[in-house]
């Protein structure tokens, strides 16, 4: 629904976005394969520290049914089942790997107008239970996760956090690691091209505050670049342009001016979708 909270998982996306979406400091090659059957195709590779790490991932759609089939490396099979709408305003997904049969996993979202609710349950005998749920609207939400490992009788997070997103700006405010950082972002649209974000974190226990500023500026309608700079001496920087449509070339770069004898890292990724 339009109408419809995010869910939990996406309060403080946007900054997430601007500060690390795209960054790549390997070598990653991606080629999808789409087709107006229902059937689509993307095979993915990823070289880092000198070890090549792939897999092929197939995705079916008929009606309201995803199955999404996915192949690594190492000869893992990974499955996913989702089908939507099975009853108003939901959608069930079912997720498992081979040869691990203690990994069978069931998804379910709701969504309302006003509220939102994810949960997650491990198919084994002793399961992974998690629960998510936001309530508000498409501009302000305000929500909660929990996680509980049955086999240890021990939580496993329990965060909160509120988001307040607008068309020029957006901000959160998340209470995240069982409640010991406070994490607080911004993103603002400075003009229809750039737009500038920062994250802070305050870990309660050890009272340190950590920061990340960035930004990302439209060069022209193909050409995105972006910046990164954090308390921690790190500069990132990334251009990445759409060299023919839906097909991107990103190339990636970090310096971190406290490691004197340190080579920056340069990464280059390409995707290709015919």
């Amino acid at each position: 629904m339009g109408s419809s909270p995010a869910p939990f998982s996406d309060i403080g996306k946007k900054a997430n976005d601007l500060l690390n979406k795209d960054y790549n400091f390997d070598h990653k090659f991606t080629l999808s394969l789409p087709n107006t059957t229902g059937l689509g195709l993307t095979a993915a590779g990823l070289k880092k520290d000198g070890i090549f790490i792939g897999d092929i991932n197939s995705v079916y759609k008929s009606g309201n049914t995803i199955v999404d089939v996915k192949v690594d490396t190492y000869s893992n099979v990974s499955t996913k089942v989702t089908m939507v709408d099975i009853l108003p305003s939901t959608k069930a997904a079912l997720s498992f790997r081979i040869p691990d049969h203690k990994s069978g996993k069931l998804d379910l979202q709701y969504l309302h107008h006003h509220a939102a609710f994810n949960s997650s349950i491990g198919l084994n005998p002793t399961p992974l239970l998690e629960l998510s749920a936001t309530i508000g609207s498409k501009d302000l939400v305000l929500g909660g996760e929990v996680g509980f490992d049955t086999a240890s009788a021990s939580f496993t997070k329990y965060n909160a956090g509120f988001g307040l997103n607008k068309p020029d700006f957006s901000a959160a405010l998340l209470l995240a690691d069982k409640g010991q950082a406070l994490k607080a972002s911004y993103v603002h649209a400075v003009d229809p091209f750039t737009s500038v974000g920062a994250e802070m974190t305050h870990r309660f226990s050890t009272y340190q505050n950590s920061f990340t500023i960035g930004s990302a500026h439209a060069v022209d309608p193909l050409t995105v670049v972006k910046t990164r700079f954090s308390d921690t001496g790190k500069v990132a920087m990334l251009c990445q342009r759409e060299w023919r449509p839906r097909s991107l070339v990103t190339v990636s770069a970090e310096y971190d001016s406290k490691a004197i004898n340190a080579a920056p890292k340069l990464g280059l990724a390409l995707a290709l979708k015919p």
